[in-house]
């Protein structure tokens, strides 16, 4: 039937054109995006799914961040342990010498002075050994805290130790001295003992090292997966996009010259009447 009021041909020929427009700016927008789901309207469970992730992404680099600075706290420590001990090994060697008998006054003065800078040395590590205000060695020693994961919990905790003259680890007091014999036989002692202990502490501390270390390289190929995954869900597919837009472009032409021929058609009611 030909109808000047009611062109179906043209009807259904808009219809693909609509369409096949609509295909088109998504593809352009998957192109110039570089995602197949840019937004909500796209898609929106995955779009949920995927924003979510990607939160998780953002979580876990505040979590890489708080490990670093408590790596960065407890390697301030170690390192006011290591010279903590550089420093017990000098005194014991002046002590050591110290403790011969038939020694001269100025050669046991000698010793004592350089055993008391190097004591005194001890205080001055201890009290320099803080990193952001934070200090795992003083009096009252702090504790090196890391996050441990997206949610704030599980925290990794590398407790602190006081390495003060006469704490737990350090025995040596601030007036211990080598000024005779029999005092530096008791610093000798001391100074030992100091040593075993500051050497168990350094090695508890390179342990609580090493932890945050592969924590660390656990949440960066955590993260490494997140972002793998949320790519494969939101990421568009470039080769295919650009095979897709030639044709859908082919497409839209053919459309419009359908639609052309479509509304050509009433053009035959006029012969009717020839």
């Amino acid at each position: 039937m030909i109808s000047v009021n009611t062109n179906l041909a043209a009807m259904a020929a808009i219809q693909n054109l609509n369409r096949t427009g609509s295909e088109l700016q998504q593809t352009q927008s998957a192109i110039s995006t570089g995602k197949k789901i840019a937004n909500v309207r796209d898609n929106g469970a995955v779009w949920v799914i995927a924003n979510k992730m990607s939160t998780y992404v953002q979580s876990y680099s505040r979590v890489r961040e708080s490990n670093d600075r408590a790596t960065a706290i407890l390697d301030t420590a170690i390192a006011a342990g290591e010279g903590i001990m550089e420093l017990l090994n000098e005194m014991k060697a002046k002590a050591l010498a110290a403790t011969q008998t038939g020694l001269s006054a100025g050669s046991q003065a000698a010793l004592t002075a350089d055993f008391n800078q190097l004591r005194d040395q001890i205080a001055t590590v201890v009290a320099n050994a803080s990193f952001d205000g934070t200090n795992m060695v003083g009096a009252t020693p702090d504790s090196a805290i890391g996050l441990g994961d997206s949610s704030g919990g599980n925290g990794i905790t590398i407790a602190g130790a006081n390495l003060s003259l006469g704490g737990p680890v350090v025995s040596v007091a601030t007036g211990t001295s080598v000024d005779t014999a029999a005092n530096a036989s008791t610093a000798l002692g001391l100074v030992n003992a100091s040593i075993t202990a500051l050497g168990t502490q350094l090695a508890t501390w390179g342990a609580g090292a090493k932890r945050l270390e592969v924590h660390r390289q656990f949440v960066g190929k955590l993260q490494d997966a997140l972002n793998t995954g949320i790519g494969s869900l939101v990421d568009a597919d470039l080769s295919a996009e650009s095979a897709k837009l030639q044709s859908l472009q082919v497409k839209k032409q053919l459309g419009i010259q359908a639609l052309s021929i479509a509304n050509s058609t009433t053009q035959y009611a006029l012969g009717l009447f020839r």
